[in-house]
C-alpha cells in the first residue's frame, strides 16, 4: 500500500476512534498539557505501528486500546512515578474522567471517578474498558489476560468498591 493511501486510511480511523485516545489520556495524565502531550505521543506510536496493523487479526479499536494503554503506562513509568501509586485527583480534575452512563447522583459519580483515579494503572485500564461496554473477550485481548481473569479481577474491584461504599455510608440509628 502506498504512503498516501496508508495516510488516508489512518486519518479516517483516527477521526473515528480518537475519543478512545482522549479517554485513555484523561485516565492517565493529570494536567491538560500532560493529556495533550500523551494524546500526541499515542498518536505518533499508532502511526509508527499502523503499517503492521492487520484487520484480520484484531479489531482496530482493540488494537488502538492496547497501544494507547501501553504508551500511557510507559509514560507514567518514564515520569519517574510508581505506576501502581498515583496521587488522587483534585476535584477540578475529576470532571475530566469519563463518566459512566448511569442515573447515579453527581456525588456518587464523582466518588466513583475519584476511586477509579486511585486504582493502579492496570485496574484503571480494566475499569475503563468495562465502562466502555467492551466484552470480556475484547478486554482480555487488550490487556493480555484470559477472559476468566478479566471476570475475576472485575469482581474483586467491584467488591472493593462496595466495601468502600459501606465504609463511607452514614451510620443509621436503631
Amino acid at each position: 500500500m502506498d504512503h498516501g493511501r496508508l495516510q488516508q486510511q489512518f486519518d479516517a480511523l483516527w477521526r473515528e476512534h480518537r475519543g478512545i485516545v482522549t479517554k485513555v489520556a484523561r485516565m492517565y495524565a493529570r494536567s491538560a498539557e500532560d493529556r495533550a502531550d500523551l494524546v500526541q505521543e499515542i498518536a505518533a506510536q499508532l502511526w509508527r505501528a499502523f503499517p503492521k496493523f492487520d484487520e484480520r487479526r484484531a479489531i482496530f479499536s482493540t488494537w488502538l486500546y492496547r497501544i494507547a494503554l501501553n504508551v500511557a503506562i510507559s509514560n507514567l513509568r518514564r515520569a519517574g512515578g510508581d505506576p501502581s501509586r498515583t496521587e488522587s485527583l483534585e476535584a477540578a480534575q475529576v470532571e475530566t474522567l469519563p463518566a459512566p452512563a448511569s442515573e447515579l447522583p453527581d456525588e456518587r459519580i464523582q466518588a466513583l471517578q475519584v476511586w477509579i483515579a486511585e486504582l493502579d494503572p492496570f485496574n484503571r485500564a480494566l475499569i475503563l474498558l468495562h465502562l466502555e461496554d467492551r466484552s470480556y473477550a475484547e478486554i482480555a485481548e487488550v490487556l493480555g489476560i484470559s477472559t476468566t481473569n478479566v471476570a475475576t479481577k472485575l469482581n474483586r474491584i467491584k467488591q472493593r468498591w462496595r466495601a468502600g461504599l459501606a465504609d463511607r455510608a452514614p451510620a443509621t440509628s436503631a
